[in-house]
């Protein structure tokens, strides 16, 4: 059976993540976590003091580009790929409010997303593929044969990262969270540079009100009609 490129794109904290997981694990699909790799990158450029609260230093990080390697490598037990960042773990460091604050200022930079966006290219080529992120389905892949758009309110959103960072022990408020998910839109929204947008053939899903089992069988459906026409 031939094999396609699905393309999910979406606002931060949809479950992007989750659902390409589902899919690419019930299709024996390769899955590319793309918010993982500028997460990696966000750390790499705090590590180095190139971002902080106060001050962002691009063009050093713009010159240090060249040092940053990032690979995927694969977890039996968990089930899913972890991110290294010259060569180590960092799955868990970059999943940290504070790596969120800074995420979308670090995708904004062009020389960053050049790097990435060919890696990832890379990765998709011979199809059989589901990449999540925020430019899949209008630049990284924009012949991708299925192209999934996820939305939800802020609120719900904020909501379901407070309960995650919780169950990792993070004790932040609420607050806090709504915050970084009401600037993170903005700044996606309104980047130069392959901002956050639904492609024309995308499909739109709103998963307020959806379950993670609700919103993978409505995505299956998708594909499963899609695969009975090729």
């Amino acid at each position: 059976m031939k094999k396609i490129t699905i393309a999910i794109d979406g606002y931060s904290s949809t479950g992007k993540s989750t659902l390409a997981k589902q899919l690419a694990k019930h299709l024996g699909y390769v899955y590319v976590d793309t918010g993982a790799m500028y997460r990696a990158v966000t750390y790499f450029a705090m590590e180095h003091g190139y971002i902080t609260a106060d001050s962002f230093d691009k063009q050093t990080l713009i010159l240090a580009l060249p040092a940053v390697q990032l690979e995927f490598h694969f977890n039996a037990e968990l089930g899913f790929a972890e991110m290294f960042l010259n060569g180590v773990n960092v799955e868990n460091e970059i999943r940290t409010i504070e790596v969120s604050n800074f995420v979308s200022k670090i995708a904004e930079v062009s020389e960053v997303r050049s790097k990435l966006v060919e890696q990832q290219q890379q990765m998709g080529k011979g199809n059989g593929i589901v990449m999540d992120g925020r430019d899949i389905g209008t630049v990284v892949f924009p012949n991708a044969e299925l192209k999934i758009f996820m939305t939800a309110s802020a609120e719900t959103r904020a909501q379901r990262r407070y309960d995650e960072l919780q169950s990792k022990g993070q004790n932040v408020p609420y607050e806090d969270v709504l915050k970084n998910v009401q600037e993170r839109d903005y700044i996606d929204t309104h980047r130069d540079d392959s901002p956050l947008i639904i492609a024309d053939d995308a499909i739109e899903i709103d998963n307020s009100y959806l379950n993670r089992e609700e919103q993978f069988e409505a995505v299956l459906d998708l594909v499963d009609e899609l695969m009975k026409t090729m």
